[in-house]
């Protein structure tokens, strides 16, 4: 009796929907998901090892190809660098251009000798006097006007120094003292090297038998003074206008336009006027050419080295146009 009892007591706890369910959830609790399909586990870890062996393999690739470029854009910018210095190096410190000036200089020494030594000894030139005589032909009132103006300035001894005074003082204000003193420097050793080669070769002046004098001048003759101080005050300005300064500034402009048609008329005006012979104003020319030559290499030599370089708050409201 009590074996039929139980086989009819589990008959009913298969048939019972209930109980099935609390059967399977018994199995799931005492055997987790991982522990039911252990032949699934390792292919899984497997794939995912081989994933990760992959990203890392990837991941060091690209490192290395950054470290590559990190490397090959240094040494481009190291070489541009060192190309950037070298075309910045100031042309006076190369030796290369240091030995062509120094050539153009000597050059311009030599001549200046020869023609300093050939007027000496043959004071009246034919090809001065005929080239005064063509050039006075044209006795047009503007021509005429333009050489008085031009070298009016260099007339009154006084107005000249006044310039260069002036020129000084206003570098002084900007602080550019270097190039303050070298603006007196160069002018004073103009006015020094003009009286003593004057006194040295002794030359007259052209007289009114041979051309017509307009603006009649005292002294010798030999190199012109006028040429001279111009080249020596206007060529300077010019100068520092080109190596100081850029942009296109109306006072810029003016400065370079101003001193460059000084420089370019005084020799002819002085020519014109019956005041000096062609050979003096090239002498002139010359003579003064070299001078600007080796102020403006000592010139950049002592700022290449920062000597007196501008430091104050006045400087660098200038410093945009630098």
């Amino acid at each position: 009796m009590q074996q039929n009892n139980k086989e009819e007591d589990r008959r009913r706890q298969l048939n019972d929907p209930s109980s099935g369910v609390k059967w399977r959830r018994r199995i799931n609790e005492n055997h987790p998901a991982d522990e039911q399909s252990p032949k699934n586990a390792p292919g899984q870890e497997s794939l995912g090892e081989r994933i990760k062996e992959g990203a890392e393999r990837a991941v060091e690739e690209v490192e290395q190809e950054v470290a590559a470029a990190q490397e090959g854009a240094e040494k481009v910018v190291e070489v541009a660098q060192q190309e950037v210095a070298t075309a910045r190096r100031p042309w006076y410190q190369t030796r290369r251009w240091g030995s062509v000036l120094l050539v153009v200089l000597a050059v311009l020494l030599v001549l200046f000798g020869l023609l300093a030594w050939w007027v000496a000894s043959h004071p009246i030139l034919a090809i001065d006097i005929t080239i005064t005589r063509d050039f006075q032909e044209n006795q047009a009132l503007w021509l005429r006007t333009t050489m008085i103006a031009v070298s009016y300035i260099g007339n009154m001894q006084v107005l000249s120094v006044g310039l260069v005074a002036l020129s000084a003082v206003l570098f002084w204000m900007v602080d550019l003292r270097l190039e303050a003193i070298t603006v007196v420097v160069v002018s004073a050793t103009s006015a020094f090297l003009n009286a003593l080669l004057k006194f040295i070769v002794a030359r007259p002046r052209p007289s009114a038998g041979m051309v017509e004098i307009i603006q009649a001048a005292s002294g010798n003759s030999f190199p012109s003074s006028h040429v001279m101080s111009y080249v020596a005050l206007w060529g300077l300005l010019f100068s520092f206008g080109i190596i100081l300064f850029r942009g296109f500034s109306w006072w810029r402009n003016a400065l370079l336009v101003v001193s460059a048609l000084f420089v370019v008329l005084v020799g002819p005006s002085r020519v014109y006027l019956g005041d000096h012979w062609a050979s003096d104003v090239l002498g002139a020319y010359l003579l003064s050419g070299i001078l600007l030559g080796a102020a403006l290499w000592m010139y950049l030599y002592l700022r290449g080295r920062n000597v007196l370089a501008p430091k104050g708050n006045i400087a660098e409201r200038f410093r945009k146009y630098w």
